[in-house]
């Protein structure tokens, strides 16, 4: 999926941050996340409106395949909703020459959604259930441990089928890394990356592939990324927390998820929310980052990427609510706007 848009040559609100743009035609490319396209997308409808002389090229391919993009030098900026490690950085700075920095532009959340012919109970799960299904220990829907939390529903005996992604996916990385926190057989067995060996399941590309499967396949569970539920309107579960509350995800308990981290926020912003303390926080939350190199060989380029970025996350975070991903804390967009200091160009 590629996803074409214009960005603003001048942003008065910019001037601090990013130079002025020439006006030459200005090519941008860039890969990664399908858990933030439709984010990016309402983001390139309001800047399509604004006249401009830079394109931005996005393709939505699925954060793993972002980061090898952005790695191998062949698109300007990456998307992901899984930071890189320290291998993946040290990889990038020994190709490209430069350190590579993560932008957080919103938060979001990975919900269990399912589609059990003749249910339509919003159904709770608990994160032994969900480590079971995704060991292929539960096995059948009205197991004892799905059916203990959603008392009031007949629950069928038919087998559960398994959905994930098929690609390396932000996504992922932001489910199994909460699965590895609430599962030591998780942890030990499957571990967390943005692709792992799946004990069960059929695999699809993007979220968009992960919510088609659901919809098609009777009595199947998936991982998406909260806005492809609602979108596709898939039932998606409550999931207990730390503190042993069902949590609907939404824009409060995503944002709650996050303030915990918020003043401890690391330098670098590679951070994981999932499974956080507090009453009302939905535990399957994360940041979604924008990756973006500190030096650019080609100054232009640089400088209208730098104009973009400053307007995402400022004039840009009143367009997350309304596809329920929750807006940055003002406090990380300070220390991100601080941090842009840092790109070169």
């Amino acid at each position: 999926m590629i996803l074409r848009f214009l960005a603003l040559a001048v942003l008065t609100t910019a001037s601090a941050y990013a130079p002025q743009v020439s006006a030459q035609q200005i090519s941008l490319t860039g890969a990664g996340s399908t858990f933030a396209y439709p984010l990016y997308s309402s983001w390139a409808s309001q800047y399509h409106t604004l006249h401009s002389n830079v394109e931005i090229n996005y393709q939505s391919i699925g954060s793993g395949g972002g980061i090898r993009q952005l790695i191998a030098g062949t698109v300007d900026f990456g998307a992901t909703d899984g930071p890189m490690t320290d291998k993946e950085l040290a990889e990038a700075q020994q190709k490209r020459g430069t350190a590579i920095l993560h932008f957080p532009t919103a938060l979001g959340a990975d919900v269990p959604s399912y589609n059990i012919p003749g249910v339509t109970a919003e159904l709770k799960f608990t994160p032994a259930a969900l480590a079971g299904i995704y060991l292929g220990h539960i096995t059948k829907w009205n197991d004892a441990e799905i059916q203990k939390s959603n008392p009031g529903v007949k629950l069928p005996a038919a087998n559960i089928v398994v959905v994930h992604r098929s690609d390396g996916s932000g996504t992922t990385y932001c489910w199994v890394d909460y699965l590895s926190k609430v599962s030591s057989e998780w942890k030990n067995k499957v571990g967390v990356g943005t692709s792992v060996n799946w004990p069960v399941g059929l695999g699809g590309k993007g979220n968009e592939g992960v919510s088609g499967l659901i919809r098609r396949i009777p009595n199947s569970i998936g991982y998406i990324e909260l806005i492809y539920s609602i979108q596709n309107h898939i039932l998606y579960g409550d999931v207990e927390n730390s503190s042993g509350k069902f949590i609907k995800a939404d824009l409060n308990t995503v944002t709650s998820a996050a303030a915990g981290a918020t003043k401890t926020m690391p330098a670098d912003f590679r951070v994981s929310i999932t499974n956080p303390p507090g009453a009302t926080a939905y535990p399957i939350s994360t940041y979604t980052w924008l990756l973006i190199p500190e030096k650019m060989a080609d100054k232009t380029k640089g400088a209208a990427l730098k104009i973009f970025l400053h307007w995402a996350l400022t004039d840009g975070q009143q367009y997350t609510k309304p596809l329920a991903y929750a807006p940055l804390p003002s406090v990380v967009v300070q220390k991100e706007l601080d941090q842009m200091k840092k790109l070169q160009y």
